[in-house]
């Protein structure tokens, strides 16, 4: 079959022949159609990622999930550790979805991750409730535009948005955020602006996908002064402004503030099966009744070696169509 391998660690995927994949008795063979390139398959892809980096690297067909037909024709999406960027896909019977008729492939390849990398948060790590103010920052990447739509969706009172690309920042105002304050402020009128929304609406939930500098500010303007104060949860989801912070020990304990991450190891069985049998589910019926929006940028699977360090379109997820 035909398929986009990584034959030495670090290199550029290539378009080439590689063994169909042997289905286990707990697995199920499906024809791909489409697949979604994140960060995630990247880091996997270079061997980057926790998740790899102390593995040897053998030729491995990149992707973690997909869309296509099974051999009884049915379409359904599916999550694979084996590779999905090929023409056949092995993956495990329990992690398939159904998905509607009337959903595109391509969307249908690329919801669930953003779906995963906000819903997730939201829902279980931060347990959002009607009403509660959630601050998304670093909200104008493809994740953040689901999550702007995932807390209106989910009941969020209000949403404040952080973001430096200043187009992408105000068209989640369209998406359903209220308020948007700029990463390009400098700290001073940052942190201010902050400040501001916190007292006029205290912050429930800090919904975070690029750690570094900005949750340094977000957390010092959130600093308490002695008195009883607002208890607000922070969920880390990514660190593309950098992994390391400086934390004050005085604002642990001046602050009413609950830290925690969410992504792949820090959710339980439970949730990752309410993930695959619920949530993503329901996006997709969002999605086919406009609720949720999601842009691609389509490419051939033969293209894949040109596009592979070529950059997306801003606010676009990359999939590969089979």
């Amino acid at each position: 079959m035909k398929a986009a391998v990584v034959f030495e660690k670090g290199s550029i995927p290539q378009y080439a022949d590689f063994p169909e994949p042997e289905v286990q008795e707990n697995e199920v063979l499906i024809s791909v159609k489409a697949a979604s390139i994140k960060n995630l398959d990247r880091a996997r892809a270079g061997g980057n990622h926790y998740s790899t980096e102390n593995k040897e690297h053998q030729p491995t067909v990149i992707g973690t999930d997909g869309a296509g037909y099974l051999e009884n024709g049915d379409k359904v999406y599916f999550f694979s550790k084996k590779g999905t960027v090929s023409e056949k896909a092995a993956a495990d019977k329990k992690m398939i979805i159904p998905i509607p008729e009337e959903l595109d492939f391509s969307i249908a390849a690329a919801l669930p991750n953003a779906v995963m990398g906000s819903a997730m948060a939201l829902k279980f790590k931060a347990g959002l409730q009607p009403g509660n103010t959630v601050l998304i920052n670093g909200a104008t990447g493809i994740t953040g535009k689901i999550a702007v739509q995932m807390a209106r969706l989910y009941g969020a009172g209000k949403v404040i948005v952080t973001g430096r690309n200043e187009a992408s920042l105000q068209s989640l105002l369209e998406l359903g955020a209220d308020v948007a304050i700029s990463l390009k402020l400098d700290d001073h009128d940052f942190k201010q602006r902050i400040k501001e929304n916190h007292l006029e609406t205290p912050v429930d939930i800090i919904i975070d996908y690029i750690w570094g500098h900005s949750v340094e500010m977000i957390l010092s303007a959130l600093k308490g002064d002695g008195t009883f104060s607002h208890k607000t949860k922070l969920v880390t989801i990514g660190g593309m402004s950098g992994d390391i912070i400086q934390l004050s020990s005085q604002i642990l304990r001046g602050t009413d503030i609950q830290i925690s991450g969410s992504g792949l190891g820090s959710w339980t069985k439970e949730e990752s099966g309410l993930l695959f049998s619920e949530i993503i589910p329901e996006m997709f019926q969002a999605a086919v009744a406009g609720k949720i929006k999601m842009e691609t940028q389509d490419i051939d699977i033969k293209d894949i070696e040109a596009v592979w360090n070529a950059e997306v379109q801003s606010g676009k997820r990359l999939v590969v169509r089979i």
